[in-house]
């Protein structure tokens, strides 16, 4: 491993951290060490995480490189693509919106936009292959939250490409960005918000996140991770020009730290929303996250309470409840893991998407054994290797 840039909690040892459910934290180096192993064993050329323990971090790291071929470190303040950890960042934000009665999680679609939701049918907003279906109506930030639109995740994996229900509003967890995209027209639209700007003040101010966006900034530019796909194959880093709920926002390991000590306590949320934000909102009973529309079947969900929350997935591990949220392209992998016992969370980004071959690892050298759902989350876990993370 060419280079390792870490930070730490001054005079802090994290080996002397525990939760009366969990051993001991590992120490920071042995922490790093792991990390740098396990990302030789697999050939991932840039990761970074964050350790949180008791809402605090007490751990910073980045390995590897941000660009191979021009020999560029990957640092704590590098710029990374944030993928789908967006979502929750974004659905932290709307809840603010709910604490101060501006929106409401089961008013319907139908009320709150100024419009019929099919009427919409700009570029960038085109609903109008829902006309003749009234189960749009049946729509609502709750459902759109919990990933039960019955959408697919995105419409341009449809044959035809064209936006259509698989089942009815609420009745099974689906992941679909596509409901994030009506929740962002539903601020705009129906509260006349920016989103980005939103985001920026409510969530990346607040936390003190320098080097996070919902769009691109050229000041990234100057320390900016470009990814790595399977194959090794270099990706430049996408300057995203329109904010998208689903999944725009650039960050940092830092930044992320910051963001998910934040939402662990429970900042700029009231006790009510904060429990909504991880409360078991609908029972996940498929095998795996993706493909989104298969009718597959896990009966060993119940044993955890795989369940959707509010922009996340939760689960009851053995020291209690626990959740996380996914954030992937094919030159991404992204990872937050959190127990709510002793406030403690793992961060994971990497500019590789090989590294999420080893984020179980990790995970478990971290945070111990949990009843982390990983086959749920990569299906490949249980598949052959070839061709796969």
């Amino acid at each position: 491993m060419k280079m390792i840039v870490a930070l730490t909690v001054s005079a802090l040892l994290i080996g002397c951290i525990s939760s009366p459910q969990k051993a001991p934290l590992p120490e920071a180096t042995a922490i790093d060490t792991e990390a740098a192993r396990l990302m030789k064993s697999e050939n991932v050329q840039g990761m970074a995480l964050a350790v949180i323990q008791d809402g605090k971090i007490v751990h910073v790291a980045a390995y590897g490189d941000r660009n191979v071929a021009r020999r560029l470190p990957l640092t704590t303040d590098t710029v990374m693509y944030g993928a789908s950890l967006t979502k929750t960042a974004f659905t932290y934000m709307l809840l603010q919106l709910v604490d101060e009665g501006r929106l409401d999680l089961d008013a319907s679609v139908a009320e709150l936009l100024p419009r019929p939701l099919p009427e919409y049918d700009s570029e960038d907003n085109d609903y109008t292959d829902l006309a003749g279906d009234d189960r749009w109506r049946a729509l609502t930030p709750r459902i759109l939250l919990t990933h039960t639109s019955g959408f697919a995740n995105f419409r341009w994996l449809e044959p035809d490409r064209r936006l259509r229900f698989h089942s009815q509003p609420g009745a099974r967890y689906g992941y679909s960005g596509e409901g994030f995209y009506i929740l962002q027209l539903i601020l705009e639209e129906g509260l006349g918000l920016d989103v980005g700007k939103e985001m920026q003040r409510r969530v990346f101010d607040r936390f003190g996140m320098a080097s996070s966006s919902m769009t691109w900034r050229p000041d990234f530019a100057s320390n900016l991770a470009d990814g790595y796909g399977l194959d090794g194959t270099m990706e430049l880093h996408d300057e995203r020009s329109s904010v998208s709920a689903a999944g725009s926002m650039d960050t940092s390991i830092a930044d992320q730290a910051r963001l998910w000590a934040g939402i662990v306590r429970g900042d700029g949320l009231s006790a009510a929303s904060r429990a909504e934000l991880v409360k078991p909102q609908v029972q996940i009973t498929s095998a795996h996250q993706f493909p989104s529309l298969a009718a597959t079947f896990e009966p060993n969900n119940k044993e955890i309470n795989l369940a959707g929350g509010l922009g996340l997935v939760t689960f009851q591990d053995t020291s209690g409840p626990a959740w996380f949220k996914g954030g992937h392209n094919d030159w991404t992998g992204n990872m937050v893991i959190c127990l709510e016992s002793g406030k403690r969370c793992l961060v994971m980004l990497a500019n590789d998407v090989r590294a999420e071959r080893i984020y179980p690892a990790i995970s478990r050298f971290v945070l111990g054994d949990t009843r982390m759902p990983w086959t749920w989350e990569y299906d490949w876990l249980d598949s052959p290797r070839e061709g796969q993370p």
